[in-house]
């Protein structure tokens, strides 16, 4: 599995109340850099304060009834999930998130449905280098009476929940999911926040639903909708428990490859089994791409590019423009396969293999267009004008640049240089196709 590492393209406001305040609200979602996450940032008289969306900042268990809260430095944001599960949704992980109003306006009838379309309008940005991510090794699991969380290891990040209610409406749902923009966009975020009848005078008892209404939340009155309502989907109970689900989960700061599955949690036990994932990521330090966050290291391109000892000829990207241009490096050493057979005494990296290695730096450039690049491979169509002007040998580092000249549809050119120092050592405009493996 690889995650690419997005941000939004422009700024993008909406205004509102919030569903359980029912204060007036401003969101913006802003651009932000490499590596900086999810953070929501407050305005206030004494300077802006930054709270990232990690399980380290939510609040005591007591406003973690119908909502999840996040407070840092004496400011409070209450019913974040939803918002978060649109970012994590839709594959953006870093936006900064710009909040007056301590709660993000409703939108579009209490689903993530508004807050993605807000990143539609804005435009996602591919920001070309892997993000960390939380690979689940071996099965974890939490349970708090009929309470249960699980996660098992799996090659995407997928949702199984179960939920079950009283009223006939509701009754036994379960749903599966795997979590991918377009799957998330269509299935998940439409669906909407609700409430059984009986509950709404609790619930606004303890000051909470100031905000709602038949507009933005479902309302379930022994085996009736209220206010005239129509279910979006037969089964959208269960399917905003997983949107729910996705939000709390996005408080580990990353992504997460595995298979998790719930029965009867809410926001308390979402955030638990989040810490409870939490304490493994904090203690250990990935081994997962990026080690360096501004490269890609060689696990990175091992889990983007299919060739293995002994051709696979890149070992670092430095820099990556999507769509644009990319620089690679490769470290040519005496205990190159190739010196045995290709001038033994008077080693020179061969020029065939040089050419490859420059393919190998392209196909990177390549594969950061798709959103999930598994199951792609890039093929080495055609070579035109190469040089070949010095001679490459053990204990050099060659640096390769190539820049996209042309694209259409899965078929490319790029115009590739390789340097050795301030040398140029060869150039090439080389072709390529993408295919499906």
């Amino acid at each position: 599995m690889l995650w690419l590492q997005k941000t939004i393209k422009t700024e993008v406001t909406v205004e509102g109340v919030g569903l359980h305040s029912g204060a007036n609200a401003r969101m913006t979602f802003k651009p932000a850099g490499l590596n900086v996450g999810l953070v929501f940032v407050v305005p206030g008289p004494e300077g802006d304060t930054e709270i990232p969306a990690l399980v380290e900042n939510v609040t005591g268990e007591h406003d973690l009834v119908r909502a999840t809260t996040l407070a840092k430095s004496g400011v409070t944001i209450h019913t974040v999930e939803h918002v978060l599960a649109a970012l994590a949704g839709m594959g953006i992980t870093n936006c900064y998130i710009w909040l007056e109003g301590g709660e993000p306006p409703v939108a579009t009838c209490g689903s993530a449905l508004g807050y993605v379309e807000m990143i539609e309008e804005a435009g996602v940005k591919p920001q070309g280098m892997p993000g960390l991510y939380y690979k689940i090794n071996r099965p974890v699991s939490l349970r708090e009476g009929d309470v249960e969380i699980t996660a098992e290891p799996a090659d995407f990040f997928r949702i199984s929940f179960t939920v079950e209610y009283d009223d006939p409406s509701i009754g036994v749902q379960e749903a599966t999911f795997e979590v991918r923009p377009w799957i998330f966009r269509e299935e998940i975020a439409p669906a909407r926040t609700f409430a059984l009848m009986r509950d709404v005078a609790k619930l606004q008892e303890m000051g909470l639903v100031k905000g709602g209404s038949f507009e933005n939340a479902l309302v379930f009155d022994n085996g009736e909708l209220a206010g005239g309502q129509k279910l979006r989907f037969p089964d959208e109970c269960v399917r905003h428990k997983i949107l729910d689900l996705i939000g709390d989960l996005a408080l580990l700061g990353m992504p997460i490859q595995g298979h998790i599955k719930a029965r009867f949690s809410g926001h308390a036990t979402n955030v638990e089994f989040t810490k409870l994932l939490a304490k493994t990521e904090r203690r250990m330090p990935r081994i997962y791409p990026p080690r360096n966050p501004e490269h890609w290291d060689i696990s990175s391109i091992m889990e983007i590019m299919p060739h293995r000892y002994p051709f696979l000829l890149v070992d670092r990207i430095t820099a990556i423009e999507p769509g644009v241009r990319v620089t690679g490096i490769k470290n040519v050493t005496i205990n190159e396969p190739f010196f045995q057979g290709h001038f033994p005494g008077h080693p020179i990296m061969p020029a065939v293999l040089i050419t490859e290695a420059m393919a190998q730096v392209g196909g990177v450039l390549l594969l950061t267009a798709f959103d999930d690049p598994r199951g792609k491979l890039v093929y080495f169509s055609g070579i035109d004008k190469a040089r070949f002007r010095h001679p490459v040998v053990p204990g050099d580092q060659i640096r390769f640049e190539l820049e996209l000249t042309k694209l259409r549809g899965p078929i490319c050119k790029m115009r590739g240089t390789a340097w050795v120092g301030d040398k140029v050592v060869a150039e090439a405009d080389l072709m390529s196709t993408v295919v499906d493996s």
